[in-house]
């Protein structure tokens, strides 16, 4: 009779659905993915969501996501690093450098002439993190770390064949590296958070800006813009930026271990190569919708190339100095990155 009465009881109880009787394959989990990027942005529609839609296949249903795209959870760009520690979103998107100099080592990457390809740099980033900066990220769960595709500089109606062409314009650059890039090349910087460009643009605030391909129709760069300036792809690029996809740490500790592990394969080296060669594939339609609206592209001269370097060489001198006075070993640090980018550009993989 007794075995009777905890068999009714049980089955009742798991008919009910209580708490008690519910296994992990029944668990439902709902992260919030918060980024500056609009909705529209080829980073949200071929990156982002892709990836989002994929950890939620992979865990069966069981992982959902809430996108918010453009600051939809409120803040600035430079907080979503912090919103991401403090569990105001669960995962975010930025770039490092909107908190200029909080993430010091990583910049490595951004100073001028440094990334060859999105893809081959995306994964020398990773590693360098790994092994050389463990504790840039500490207060996140780490997910992807990457680079875009080649900077570019765009202009309202001054065309930018030479350093000399920069004196004097007010540049937008998006991280301390860039702006001091800028610098080097006698234009007037001005640091601003993507979202923040088209008004700048609009009011006269710059005449020109720095920024990927891939970007450009997210903010109507090609329709601000008159003229599009490249270094020849025999060189290195003019600049990246780099990204973090960080996790709030105790929300990924409190996933079941199969959750993890989606989570997991979902992460890291692999991951952070294919968002950079996500990036870098779409600056193709950037650069269609600059070519459909009629506007000038020009691609800078080898002698003018070569002196773009040579001008801009003292910025990763700078970084150098400031890694030794961070107590960190600066040249160390730059032959690492480079070493890094020479052997998975070798690799091909």
């Amino acid at each position: 009779m007794i075995q009777r009465r905890t068999l009714l009881k049980t089955g009742t109880a798991i008919a009910l659905g209580t708490p008690a009787f519910l296994s992990h394959a029944q668990q439902v989990v709902t992260l919030k993915f918060h980024t500056f990027m609009a909705p529209t942005s080829n980073i949200w529609t071929l990156m982002l969501k892709p990836w989002m839609e994929k950890v939620e296949k992979e865990s069966g249903g069981r992982i959902k996501f809430e996108g918010y795209p453009a600051m939809q959870l409120g803040g600035t760009p430079p907080q979503l690093y912090d919103q991401a520690r403090d569990g105001v979103a669960d995962i975010i998107w930025t770039l490092p450098g909107y908190s200029a100099g909080r993430f010091p080592r990583g910049e490595v990457f951004e100073l001028p002439f440094m990334m060859t390809e999105a893809r081959a740099t995306s994964r020398a980033y990773w590693e360098y993190i790994q092994t050389e900066a463990p504790d840039e990220f500490k207060d996140t769960k780490v997910l992807a770390l990457h680079v875009h595709g080649r900077g570019v500089f765009h202009s309202i109606d001054k065309p930018i064949k030479s350093p000399a062409d920069l004196k004097g314009m007010k540049v937008r650059g998006p991280t301390r590296q860039v702006t001091n890039l800028l610098a080097s090349l006698g234009a007037t910087p001005v640091p601003l958070p993507l979202p923040a460009v088209p008004d700048a643009l609009t009011k006269g605030v710059i005449t020109a800006l720095a920024t990927p391909w891939d970007v450009v129709p997210s903010v109507k760069v090609h329709e601000l813009t008159k003229f599009h300036s490249e270094i020849p792809t025999t060189s290195p690029a003019l600049y990246t930026g780099t990204f973090v996809m960080a996790m709030n740490r105790a929300k990924y500790d409190s996933l079941p271990p199969d959750l993890k592990r989606v989570i997991d394969a979902n992460s890291g080296v692999e991951t952070s190569a294919l968002f950079g060669k996500t990036t870098q594939d779409s600056d193709a339609i950037g650069l269609k919708a600059a070519k459909d609206r009629g506007n000038t592209i020009i691609t800078i001269g080898a002698p003018e190339t070569q002196e773009f370097i040579k001008l801009s060489s003292h910025v990763e001198e700078a970084w150098v100095a400031d890694m030794n006075k961070r107590g960190f070993d600066g040249p160390k640090l730059l032959a690492s990155a480079k070493s890094l980018i020479t052997k998975h550009s070798k690799s091909g993989v």
